[in-house]
């Protein structure tokens, strides 16, 4: 019997990177799983890679009613929900003198308040099932300064106590809630510094295991904290970057100089 067998998962940002492998991690443990995102083709060839214990519904996490909806979906098809990865998330270049207070906000909007939404809606529907597992996508960008990552790096910050707080409130109700916190694995979202050389080296040389992570790294740490085996763990925000997170955060201007305005 697998680890995640008789148990509902539901994956936001789903159709790609780390969500996907997540969301696999739960069909290979035995679970079925509803995948979310914005984007619907993805989400297609995602449910047709992982097979009939696999489905999806769209959903902009950076709105209300879509989230809302799409736990009433898990709930629908379901009847109960045991397990959630908020992966969905954005990110943009900028400081606080280049970058705009709208685009600030947008980044908020789904990758910290959005992470909120889901983690409410998904409690509520676990509290009715008797309880479940939460784990947050956060970034070492959430513990260490990236030149120029700011709207990005203040949104993983509070994912990091989002987690914590969701994790003290929700105990009670035999709610876990976690983190996993990568390091610079190569992503649809994270393409632009892991195909630029330089940057690449500029991360490795921080690593102390010096490489590159995968999707299937992060979601081993993701399956760890859903399962059973981690069930006296909440409320932590797990490093998993080549032990990145001991040393500094990187130096990005290099890269961002050239694509975004001098500060003025």
């Amino acid at each position: 019997m697998g680890r995640f067998t008789g148990k509902v998962g539901f994956v936001t940002g789903g159709g790609t990177g780390i969500g996907f492998a997540s969301a696999q991690a739960i069909v290979e443990g035995g679970g079925s799983v509803v995948l979310a995102g914005r984007r619907e083709a993805p989400l297609q060839k995602a449910v047709a890679e992982l097979g009939p214990s696999a489905s999806y519904i769209t959903c902009d996490v950076s709105l209300n009613a879509d989230v809302e909806a799409a736990l009433e979906a898990v709930n629908a098809r379901h009847g109960a929900l045991h397990l959630a990865v908020n992966s969905a998330g954005t990110g943009t270049v900028g400081s606080v003198l280049n970058g705009t207070v709208e685009e600030f906000e947008r980044i908020q909007q789904t990758t910290l308040t959005g992470v909120y939404r889901s983690v409410r809606a998904e409690a509520k529907l676990m509290k009715a099932s008797g309880g479940g597992s939460i784990v947050n996508i956060s970034s070492i960008a959430g513990s260490h300064t990236h030149h120029w990552m700011t709207a990005y790096c203040v949104a993983k910050a509070g994912v990091n106590m989002l987690t914590r707080c969701a994790a003290d409130d929700l105990g009670e109700h035999n709610i876990r809630v976690n983190a996993v916190a990568p390091g610079l694995v190569p992503t649809e979202l994270s393409a632009m510094l892991a195909t630029n050389e330089e940057t690449v080296n500029e991360y490795l040389r921080r690593m102390p295991v010096s490489r590159l992570g995968t999707t299937q790294d992060i979601a081993n740490s993701v399956a760890f904290l859903l399962s059973d085996e981690a069930s006296w763990v909440t409320g932590l925000a797990l490093p998993a970057d080549g032990g990145h997170h001991l040393r500094q955060g990187p130096n990005l201007l290099p890269q961002f100089r050239q694509l975004a305005p001098e500060e003025r």
